[in-house]
């Protein structure tokens, strides 16, 4: 080969090589689409009628869904005996709506928070007599450790009286084993006083030793895949199931939990009721009792996200059932992602009244589940499907409305109310 002729060759690989290499680059670096606002605009009218088993309609209210805006992944939300609520950011915020209007500056004292793998700030709630000691709770996962995908569940309260910022910020339980995955930690007071706090731990680790893993949620010496009873002080009521056993976190009510999205009082039995994120397909609901084990990840109605049976992200087991492991009261196949709920005892929907609504995230929807005068359910109807947002929670108001956070960069508040007011 001439000396030209190579020459030309080298230049030609150096050519391609540079393509090439900026061409990878660019694909490195080129950023994801920017997240858009999809809500539409302006209030919308809905009816909720649907239809039988035989095909004969079945008369629902018509109700209608006023938006409000200026919220980023909304996560709970409380209302304040006031009529004001508090709103949580999973990045960290803290808002409050007051007089019907979103505040644009955040209440100040919140703590840092590890907002990856759907982790950030989650829960908040009011000490059942917030009235007099103006105590306020939260739940988050805190930066913990070497590695920055990880994180400790943590409850910590602070006082607030409905001004700017919160004072008195403590601390109040914190897990001793970190997380990098998803997991949610939801609470509610029980009517006992007690906190019940759920911590979820859904899919395996992959950073090895020190950091909980799908196992964890029966293993006694972990907190994570776990409904934990507590104090409103954070310490341990020496009537837990667990108190004194060899081997067991004295703060553990109840184990098998995968990822609990919602935690709620039963209105009538006073029952505490968890809806439950399932692998594919298997989400759940369950009542909650002392001493119980709710079988994940030895049993499940899902299976892996790969498809398979079992393992990986699947079960255990191949069956759904095992001996004393407790069922769920309903499940979903396919999941919608169930995340917040509340029972419905209002007046504005007589025709939903003793419903349980609940959030679907992956579902993009609200489902009502119809519950017979024995409290069993009997039919379940999806709800603003088309509004193709994820639902993240479901509160009613003291007004007797539905509010509901879609779980969107993009996030609002959505109050549901009837229309016939307008008549």
């Amino acid at each position: 080969m001439s000396p030209g002729i190579s020459t030309k060759y080298a230049w030609v690989t150096v050519v391609a090589l540079t393509i090439l290499l900026v061409t990878t680059a660019t694909f490195a670096q080129q950023a994801p689409p920017p997240a858009r606002d999809t809500l539409p605009s302006g209030p919308l009218v809905f009816d909720g009628s649907t239809r039988g088993p035989s095909g004969s309609i079945i008369t629902g209210p018509k109700f209608r869904v006023v938006p409000m805006r200026g919220l980023s992944f909304p996560y709970a939300l409380v209302f304040l005996p006031d009529g004001n609520m508090l709103i949580t950011e999973r990045a960290g915020r803290l808002r409050i709506v007051r007089h019907g209007v979103l505040d644009p500056q955040p209440i100040a004292g919140m703590p840092a928070v590890l907002d990856k793998n759907l982790k950030g700030l989650n829960d908040v709630a009011l000490h059942p007599a917030y009235a007099e000691n103006k105590w306020v709770y939260f739940t988050y996962y805190k930066p913990k450790g070497t590695s920055p995908e990880t994180a400790a569940a943590t409850l910590a309260r602070a006082r607030f009286d409905g001004g700017n910022a919160l004072t008195d910020f403590r601390e109040l339980f914190t897990a001793d084993t970190l997380v990098a995955g998803p997991s949610a930690a939801r609470m509610v007071f029980g009517r006992d006083g007690k906190v019940y706090l759920a911590i979820g731990i859904p899919i395996p680790s992959r950073l090895g030793p020190g950091v909980a893993t799908v196992t964890d949620a029966q293993d006694p010496a972990s907190h994570y895949g776990k409904i934990l009873r507590l104090n409103d002080d954070g310490s341990v009521p020496q009537d837990n199931p667990f108190v004194g056993r060899a081997g067991y976190k004295p703060e553990i009510y109840a184990l098998g939990i995968r990822n609990s999205m919602g935690i709620v009082i039963h209105p009538v039995t006073g029952e505490i009721w968890e809806s439950e994120n399932g692998p594919q397909g298997g989400d759940e609901v369950n009542i909650i009792r002392a001493g119980q084990n709710y079988g994940w990840p030895i049993v499940s109605l899902g299976r892996s996200y790969g498809g398979d049976r079992t393992g990986d992200t699947g079960p255990v087991s191949d069956q759904p059932t095992q001996a004393g492991m407790e069922q769920p009261v309903l499940f979903w196949a396919p999941s919608i992602a169930l995340s917040g709920m509340a029972f419905y005892t209002g007046d504005r929907f007589a025709a939903w009244k003793g419903s349980l609504f609940l959030g679907g995230l992956v579902g993009t929807q609200l489902q009502r589940v119809v519950l017979n005068q024995r409290g069993l359910p009997i039919r379940r109807e999806t709800l603003l499907g088309e509004l193709k947002q994820r639902i993240r929670e479901v509160r009613q108001g003291s007004d007797g409305l539905l509010y509901l956070l879609t779980d969107e960069a993009f996030g609002s508040l959505l109050r549901l109310e009837p229309v016939e007011e307008d008549r």
